[in-house]
């Protein structure tokens, strides 16, 4: 047996092998083929990303006295949009499809959780319901039965790389997953034992073969990858760990690439990235947050170029659970807040323009008087691209997938 094989038996090992929910995965998910030749990517980006850090806010009246320390106005590259608003220096990638019309901005947005702990508001951004703990589903593989089908599509309905499937993947839609080993390699004498022994089990067989269908073209990412792009400024344990993080983000966005750009493969894929949860020492125009920030630059960066002519008809969603407070903290960070922003972007998409009513940072606009005020439902934005992009019928998305979202009305022409 060669080295790729058996490193793809050793990951397939590494991940195990459930008859019920089959290979285990977290970090990425893939789902089922979607409408015709169209992609969706949604990305969670889990700990809350500073919106009024990633699209500052700068031409506000209000802006640099609450920001403090973490005011963004005078620093160097940064993008201007429209209005108010500006990006933060290290989204490059994001600027250049603004540039190109192929980015659009959602700010003071939410689900509609007002409350500011991690666990329930992530749950109720993959749920898609309005409050914690309503489903053991997720909206994204509820969408799947609405999607209809390409020629060709494989037999499995997605895959997922990582440690465990996300809430908003959960589902009554099959998703096989895979994950990296970390294991050292076995001899191939024992790897062969191993597959004569699930060769008699039709279910074990079944999974072993598709983790090694996976793990062939994760390989063929990881084979793309260069010396990443992530620049190397900063020090200490936290960039050290941004810096870590690019990397993978990188390394998971050209895998997510891989399996989408396959024509018989999947057509809807989630990867989420961590680390956004910035208490102290945010930082500013430099520091950590503005690490992680080109982390997921670069990431979709490479998402673009992997997915090569198939980014033309991709719409990619990037979230985050809730925004933070408007105001420094004591540890030079920011808080649990509310109104976040949020980026769609891609071919595919209607960008150039900041979508939403912008309230304002007046101390009479501010929720509870710390937080920014959100004024659109996340589920409209969800429920518009899933129906006019992924071709789910509008029926579905309010009965099933969206089944208390009334209020979240539908954003025409985001794509």
């Amino acid at each position: 047996m060669d080295p790729r094989r058996r490193a793809i038996l050793r990951a397939s090992l590494a991940a195990g092998i459930a008859a019920s929910g089959g290979l285990l995965a977290s970090r990425v998910s893939l789902a089922a083929p979607g409408a015709g030749e169209q992609r969706f990517v949604f990305v969670l980006l889990r700990g809350a990303l500073d919106g009024l850090a990633a699209v500052p806010p700068v031409g506000d009246p209000d802006y640099a006295r609450l920001r403090g320390e973490l005011d963004l106005s005078a620093a160097s590259a940064l993008s201007k949009l429209e209005g108010p608003f500006a990006l933060h220096p290290s989204l490059k990638f994001l600027a250049e499809q603004w540039q190109s019309r192929q980015l659009a901005v959602i700010h003071a947005v939410s689900s509609p959780y007002r409350e500011r702990s991690h666990f329930d508001a992530q749950d109720v951004l993959e749920s898609g319901f309005a409050r914690p703990h309503a489903a053991q589903s997720g909206w994204l593989n509820r969408a799947l039965a609405g999607m209809p089908a390409p020629r060709g599509a494989g037999r499995n309905a997605g895959v997922a790389l990582g440690a465990n499937i996300p809430l908003v993947m959960r589902g009554p839609t099959e998703v096989a997953s895979w994950s990296p080993g970390r294991m050292p390699d076995l001899e191939g004498d024992t790897l062969q034992r191993i597959a004569d022994l699930y060769a008699a089990d039709p279910l074990l067989s079944r999974r072993l073969a598709d983790a090694l269908a996976a793990d062939e073209i994760a390989g063929a990412a990881s084979g793309m990858m260069g010396n990443g792009s992530v620049a190397a400024d900063g020090g200490g344990k936290g960039a050290a760990a941004a810096r870590n993080a690019g990397a993978q983000v990188e390394k998971t966005a050209r895998a997510t690439a891989e399996f989408l750009s396959r024509p018989d493969g999947p057509r809807v894929a989630v990867f989420e990235t961590t680390g956004w949860d910035t208490h102290a020492n945010q930082g500013s125009a430099a520091g950590v947050l503005a690490l992680r920030l080109a982390a997921l630059d670069a990431g979709l960066r490479s998402l673009r170029d992997a997915l090569g002519s198939a980014w033309d008809r991709t719409a990619v969603l990037v979230a985050t659970e809730f925004g933070r407070t408007v105001a420094v903290n004591g540890t030079r960070g920011t808080d649990h807040g509310t109104g976040a922003a949020a980026f769609l972007l891609g071919g595919a998409v209607r960008g150039g323009r900041v979508i939403g009513h912008w309230p304002g940072l007046s101390a009479a606009a501010l929720y509870q008087g710390r937080d920014l005020q959100p004024t659109t439902d996340i589920r409209s934005v969800m429920k518009s691209v899933l129906r006019d992009h992924m071709q789910v019928p509008q029926r579905l998305l309010e009965e099933s997938v969206f089944p208390d979202s009334a209020a979240a009305a539908f954003l025409p022409g985001l794509v």
